[in-house]
């Protein structure tokens, strides 16, 4: 299991949450019910937060206390949702790598290979090479 992904396992029950956030349970249930943060119900009806939950409540704390209103709070956390999914994940970037043609490939390669010892550049990007091993 990758550890993002255990990140947002639902895990902490309202009372741990309290004590990790110092909110107490009506906060947690009024940020709730204006849909900041969103736990997962249990079997039995019982809300369970992840890290990332406790997280963002934690933020969502720190922005009250320097005296943001809710409707800036929700501003504020649309735009860092919207900024982060447009950073690529790790496990992104070797996916676009493997985008590159076959004639791509050869066509870096002979650049590489023409162009190695020339102005102190190294002679092969490392990584690229083995693609052509399989």
């Amino acid at each position: 299991m990758v550890n993002q992904d255990r990140k947002a396992l639902p895990l902490f029950p309202m009372s741990v949450v309290s004590e990790l956030t110092d909110l107490s349970a009506r906060q947690v249930r009024y940020y709730e019910e204006k849909g900041l943060v969103m736990p997962v119900r249990s079997k039995g009806n019982r809300r369970l937060f992840s890290f990332y939950d406790v997280d963002r409540l934690l933020e969502i704390k720190e922005l009250i206390d320097q005296g943001v209103n809710l409707a800036g709070i929700k501003q504020v956390l649309k735009v860092k949702t919207e900024h982060q999914e447009q950073i690529p994940h790790k496990e992104e970037v070797p996916e676009a790598k493997e985008e590159l043609s076959e004639k791509e490939l050869h066509k870096m390669l002979r650049r590489e290979i023409m162009e190695s010892g020339y102005m102190n550049k190294s002679s092969i990007v490392k990584g690229e090479l083995s693609r052509f091993y399989h």
